[in-house]
């Protein structure tokens, strides 16, 4: 990227009315995904704007102002969060989510001091692709059941239609809208099945109605609403996730480094990055918030707007933080019908899937090598079909068991030396 090709630059200051759209226009960019999330688990997605505009601010900080980088709601951590509430309440999804920050941390202080080579070699693709796709895979029942079903769990055609206007809305914007435009897809979406599901009488405004403008959302905090414990099962069970949210992390920033014409992995580094990760993921599980992460959307509004500006991205953050705190806002996001976010997932979560299985065909995986046909094939079959491994009080399962498995497996069976994997890509 040449320089006169910037429009903003890293360390720019844009005038304040600049500012301010800019801002709004990055923000609506992650908008989409950062209250599906907590939507699809049942959290307040007043609660995510806020968690992830203040994870955003606190990964700038540590990053030392570098990194152009908005943080929003893990959709690794949608299956464990669902599973963590149902066997053990909120508290201990919150606990585990923090439990998964703080792995952050520790990993961070080991590439600081070994440096990064050693993780890249632990999660080469073989591992992290099938591992990816297991999470978008192991996600279509729920997109299905939100899309078909009525709010009784019976299966209703009005509300499949309202599914699968929003799905067809979404994918006509992807793939004939241009520029900004075309980086906001499931926000269109959402917005044009929200209409038609108003048109057809699905939604009920009284919430938003009866909604304060300024009111607090609904926080749940440790020794409040909860009192923190740490368990054997809820650690096994949030913090493998770990393996891919990592995997992805290191693989947003250098996209993002190509993109902003910066090695990102050298400077800052590769440990600030991933603890401003982990501290903002910590941040969120102790106000209620699901696990934050970097955002591909992020590095697509980047490279169309050409405006790198740290002060832009903290401006979404503000405004996030701002908007979470509106009470109608909270209540209209509320107000949502489950088949229009029914039809944005069976979309994302199929993305989902996909890059996992784009990541495997980037690095050049050769899946006619018996080795990584292996290890490919165990992960999605443990993944998909929910294999448990329970010994004693050892309760291993689904994505977290298939991650660990293959990643015993790449280190322990050896390698071909026509293996053509790029162990350089993550």
């Amino acid at each position: 990227m040449k320089e006169d090709q910037i429009v903003l630059d890293v360390k720019d200051t844009p005038k304040p009315v600049t500012w301010l759209a800019l801002s709004f226009q990055h923000l609506f960019a992650m908008f989409g995904a950062t209250i599906l999330v907590p939507f699809l688990v049942e959290l307040d997605p007043a609660v995510a704007l806020i968690s992830s505009g203040l994870g955003t601010i606190a990964f700038l900080l540590i990053t030392k102002g570098q990194v152009p980088a908005y943080l929003g709601s893990s959709f690794a951590f949608i299956t464990p969060i669902i599973v963590a509430k149902a066997s053990a309440g909120i508290g201990a999804a919150m606990v585990g989510s923090f439990l998964a920050g703080l792995v952050y941390g520790i990993i961070a202080l080991l590439i600081k001091g070994t440096g990064h080579k050693w993780i890249m070699k632990i999660l080469p693709p073989v591992v992290v692709g099938p591992v990816i796709i297991v999470i978008g895979l192991g996600l279509a029942g729920t997109a299905v059941g939100m899309a078909t079903n009525d709010p009784a769990g019976e299966y209703s055609l009005k509300y499949f239609s309202a599914a699968l206007i929003t799905l067809l809305i979404t994918i006509l914007c992807s793939i004939f809208l241009k520029g900004f435009f075309n980086l906001i897809p499931v926000l269109i979406g959402i917005v044009g099945g929200y209409i038609y599901s108003l048109a057809i009488g699905i939604i009920d405004y009284t919430s938003v109605i009866q909604a304060k403008w300024l009111q607090v959302p609904n926080f749940v905090l440790p020794f409040v609403d909860y009192t923190p414990s740490i368990s054997l099962d809820i650690v096994l069970l949030m913090v493998p996730v770990v393996v891919v949210t990592i995997s992805e992390h290191i693989g947003h920033q250098l996209v993002l480094g190509k993109v902003v014409g910066r090695d990102y992995i050298e400077k800052p580094g590769l440990h600030r990055s991933l603890l401003g990760d982990g501290v903002a993921t910590m941040i969120a599980s102790l106000i209620g918030g699901p696990p934050n992460t970097t955002y591909g959307e992020n590095i697509g509004v980047l490279a169309i707007t050409r405006v790198y500006s740290i002060f832009v991205i903290a401006g979404a953050a503000v405004l996030a933080i701002i908007f979470g705190f509106i009470g109608k806002i909270s209540a209209l996001i509320s107000s949502i019908p489950s088949p229009v976010m029914g039809g944005v997932s069976i979309l994302l979560f199929g993305i989902i899937a996909s890059s996992g299985l784009r990541m495997m065909i980037d690095s050049k995986l050769d899946l006619g090598n018996k080795r990584n046909l292996i290890i490919a094939s165990v992960i999605l079959v443990i993944g998909i079909g929910e294999a448990t491994l329970k010994i004693g009080n050892l309760d291993l399962h689904g994505m977290a068991l298939a991650a660990l498995i293959g990643i015993v497996l790449n280190l322990v069976l050896p390698a071909d030396k026509d293996e053509t994997i790029n162990k350089e890509t993550a």
